[in-house]
């Protein structure tokens, strides 16, 4: 089982998270943030990945902690699951239509952080969320996931549709990046680790 549990506390949020790969899509997920509930969820579902979240976070203060955190702890657990990388299929490329938006997401397993994040036009808020959010949350995952990760947004008016394709596309990039190949011998890579 390619699976990680891990807990996160600090003076600003307590996060329990169980994540893995190999799943079918479910999720329970209660971050106190009810836009960034939905997307968890529909990443979770389009990755194929089954993941729980709770979190206690200072929202009192604002959603900022609370996201990013969960960031962390996702990308720690995506990295820790996937082991020792061997015959991972490592690369993914994903282009995600949601009504008029359009992203594309390509993903590196790489072992190398790194965040490209070309998304412009997005309104302050989706209800009560902060869209700016959306970048920090990516950045703090691809941080601890160690991978390389360009989100593009092709075109799109709707923010929230705009954010639902890209989270969307997350999740997919995920699950092609992390298949199991069976022509894979060992890692990957040249260098012979990842």
């Amino acid at each position: 089982m390619r699976n990680a549990k891990i807990t996160r506390t600090t003076k600003e949020t307590a996060i329990q998270l169980d994540f893995y790969i190999d799943g079918n899509g479910t999720s329970s997920i209660n971050t106190g943030v009810g836009f960034f509930d939905h997307m968890l969820t529909l990443m979770t579902k389009h990755g194929l990945f089954n993941l729980d979240v709770r979190c206690d976070g200072d929202l009192e203060v604002d959603q900022h902690h609370s996201v990013e955190d969960i960031g962390i702890a996702l990308g720690q657990a995506f990295n820790e699951a996937l082991g020792n990388k061997e015959g991972i299929t490592r690369y993914a490329n994903i282009t995600t239509p949601m009504d008029e938006a359009l992203s594309n997401v390509t993903l590196d397993i790489s072992g190398r952080s790194y965040l490209v994040f070309n998304v412009d036009g997005l309104k302050d808020k989706v209800g009560n969320f902060d869209t700016e959010l959306v970048e920090e949350f990516f950045q703090a995952f691809v941080s601890n996931a160690k991978v390389n990760l360009h989100i593009n947004l092709e075109y799109g008016r709707n923010t929230h549709h705009i954010i639902e394709s890209i989270f969307k596309g997350v999740g997919r990039a995920l699950d092609q990046a992390s298949m199991i190949n069976p022509r894979i011998e060992g890692v990957p890579s040249t260098k012979g680790s990842l």
